[in-house]
């Protein structure tokens, strides 16, 4: 079933502009600056499904009139991307069932520590409103179903011991908070028309948690994707400045941007 992408959020932590407006390099007169926390849409004309629930999650899907969820996948639990959790309140309160919610042990973990009262009922007048699935590594390259959306999840290296999941939808792939990507990921990832990608780190050299343009380019060597698009990007990335410098089948993201998952741009 051919969907459509929808990039809801292609800023970093922060987001563009940083709190009190401050935007360091990016122009203010270009609204492709303008960028939310991390997160993504996926809908077909039966489901609807979301990748994380960051900080800007209600502005985010009051933008683009979101009125049901099928569930969310989550990519791990960091506040960036789980900050936002307590607003699937609204889709229980409007679909009267509990949200499935994909994501691995260590997010699950992490979740259950800050957010237990979205999973278990507190009291008669909060109800739970998420169901966890957990996914297990030995599910990760392999096809599951929310809705009549497929995705396939695959393990990310996010620096110094984390990890992150990174997750296929037919022709496009999206890898936000990763540094590398093993063999297996690879493998999921190869071939795919379209690679949403991190690149908070495009101007250093090295990066700990995030990956470079050079990073990119060698793994995409190895994914072979036509077209990379740049994701999480801070305030030391003009949206132009960016455009005008990248290598070519490389452009920016920027909040809005819709890509259908047969790997064409909307």
């Amino acid at each position: 079933m051919n969907s459509v992408i929808t990039i809801l959020g292609c800023g970093d932590s922060a987001g563009v502009p940083r709190i009190g407006g401050e935007w360091g390099a990016c122009d203010p007169n270009n609204p492709n600056n303008a960028r939310t926390r991390p997160s993504l849409l996926v809908q077909t004309e039966m489901s609807t499904v979301v990748v994380d629930t960051g900080p800007d999650f209600r502005e985010q899907l009051t933008r683009e009139k979101i009125l049901d969820l099928n569930g969310v996948l989550y990519t791990h639990g960091h506040s960036d991307h789980v900050n936002g959790m307590d607003e699937l309140r609204s889709f229980h309160r409007r679909q009267k069932k509990h949200l499935p919610i994909f994501l691995d042990a260590p997010t699950k973990e992490e979740l259950y520590a800050r957010f237990d009262y979205i999973f278990e009922q507190k009291s008669s007048y909060y109800p739970a409103v998420a169901e966890p699935h957990v996914m297990e590594d030995s599910d990760f390259g392999f096809p599951h179903h929310l809705g009549d959306i497929e995705f396939t999840p695959f393990l990310q290296d996010h620096g110094d011991g984390a990890r992150s999941l990174g997750y296929r939808f037919g022709q496009v792939g999206y890898s936000t908070d990763m540094v590398d990507l093993d063999k297996k990921a690879i493998e999921t990832l190869k071939g795919i028309k379209i690679w949403i990608a991190d690149c908070a780190d495009y101007h250093r050299p090295n990066g700990f948690f995030h990956a470079n343009i050079d990073r990119l380019q060698k793994l995409n060597k190895q994914i072979c994707a036509e077209y990379v698009v740049l994701v999480h990007m801070g305030i030391s990335m003009d949206y132009e400045e960016v455009r005008n410098s990248c290598p070519d089948g490389y452009l920016p993201a920027f909040d809005g941007m819709k890509i259908k998952s047969d790997g064409t741009f909307l």
